[in-house]
């Protein structure tokens, strides 16, 4: 998922000569959109192996304290009114999140991955919120304890629940921000709400099914080098993107399962991260890749401060990365939209998901894809909705494909 508002102040030079680099490459990959090629078929050949790609969604838009803060910088703002919007904003975002409520969101997901029952789950966006004492002498410093919502571990027990047995076989942190959260300000003694410090530690975890036979043989993975960068308040803040794989047995085949969540709001960024992933993930074995790519194959528009349209990344992957786009090979494009609602998750229709950026890709040993036998988007479907507090899932749908190794093809 890619969070919604415009970010300023982000520092190019970490990407230019990886942009630069990848110029030629992006030239020689074909930017039309990519037509479906399958069918629902059922091939039985193969070690089948069920994958699926999930974001949890964070809870709320996760940059409006950034762009309060920098709004009021750009306005010429003392750094007193600075640290007042920043921590207001950030007031406002911690309540969004109580409003979107993950307990009630993860037995939602927990109910999507019982039906399904993926031997594998990339997850992005496992977030884990953490609050303690307002510092307003270590503004930025990512040192708050008490934990308010732990992500990974609310679904892990709302998938126990329904008697499904995961384990996570990988958890990556990501970007780690603090911010101060009250109503008013400290200044002109105005300061109210529920004053603290409010922490968000990101994370994307692998998770495995537990009793299917698969065992993890190797596991790594990367905080990419280019990351998107924003300086609030005087504070430089990263906000961290990676990767993780594991090596995993299932019967007589080995195959790598890697997952990843690309930069939201630049393309730049993104085609570059996802140029670390390729180079980073070994050609002489078979591989499967999903990810919150936030690349969308349809869309060739490119964003004011970009020098590469929205769908690069997915380009580099399907072209020169010589991935293939799995979910193509079970139904069109338009029957995969998996993106995406508004901030609060309550929209009254699934209108919203219009557009596809959650994928599956496979690459075999020998440059093919897999075939596919079964596959379904979960989460967008009214009926999917909470029917108590009438929330989605999550602001993004599922994708689940199961996948045939040994059965690859063009």
């Amino acid at each position: 998922m890619g969070t919604r508002a415009r970010t300023r102040g982000v520092r190019w030079q970490a990407v230019a000569a990886a942009v630069a680099a990848l110029a030629t490459t992006i030239a020689t990959v074909g930017l039309s959109g990519p037509a479906y090629a399958g069918g629902k078929g059922h091939d039985k050949r193969g070690e089948p192996v069920t994958v699926m790609t999930r974001n949890l969604y964070l809870g709320a838009d996760i940059n409006r304290p950034v762009n309060a803060a920098l709004a009021a910088q750009a306005a010429g703002g003392s750094p007193q009114d600075v640290l007042v919007a920043l921590a207001n904003a950030t007031h406002q975002t911690r309540e969004i999140v109580d409003r979107t409520n993950f307990p009630v969101r993860a037995g939602l997901i927990a109910q999507e991955i019982a039906r399904t029952r993926p031997d594998l789950v990339g997850l992005q966006e496992v977030a884990l919120w953490r609050s303690g004492p307002l510092e307003l002498t270590q503004v930025g410093v990512p040192n708050a304890t008490t934990v308010d919502y732990d992500y990974l571990q609310l679904l892990l027990d709302a998938l126990a629940a329904r008697g499904q047995h995961y384990v996570a076989v990988s958890v990556g942190d990501r970007a780690d921000v603090e911010a101060p959260s009250f109503t008013g300000s400290p200044f002109d003694g105005t300061m109210g709400g529920t004053v603290r410090d409010v922490r968000m530690t990101m994370r994307d975890v692998i998770l495995m099914r537990a009793g299917r036979g698969m065992r993890v043989l190797d596991s790594g993975g990367a905080v990419y080098s280019n990351n998107l960068q924003v300086s609030v308040a005087g504070v430089p803040t990263s906000f961290d993107r990676g990767y993780q794989w594991v090596d995993v047995r299932k019967g007589h085949q080995r195959f790598r399962f890697v997952n990843t969540h690309l930069e939201a709001f630049s393309s730049d960024l993104a085609l570059a991260q996802v140029s670390e992933l390729l180079a980073a993930t070994p050609t002489d074995r078979d591989v499967i890749f999903v990810c919150d790519c936030n690349s969308d194959p349809l869309n060739d528009s490119t964003k004011p401060f970009d020098h590469v349209p929205h769908k690069a990344p997915y380009d580099l992957v399907t072209g020169a990365g010589g991935f293939t786009d799995e979910w193509l090979r079970w139904a069109p494009a338009e029957e995969g939209w998996t993106s995406g609602l508004s901030e609060t998750v309550d929209d009254a229709t699934g209108d919203g998901f219009d557009h596809r950026i959650d994928m599956v890709f496979g690459r075999s040993a020998r440059g093919a894809g897999y075939a596919v036998d079964k596959g379904r988007v979960t989460g967008t479907s009214v009926t999917d909705r909470d029917p108590a507090t009438g929330l989605w899932p999550s602001d993004h749908g599922g994708v689940v494909l199961r996948l045939r190794l040994g059965a690859g093809h063009r």
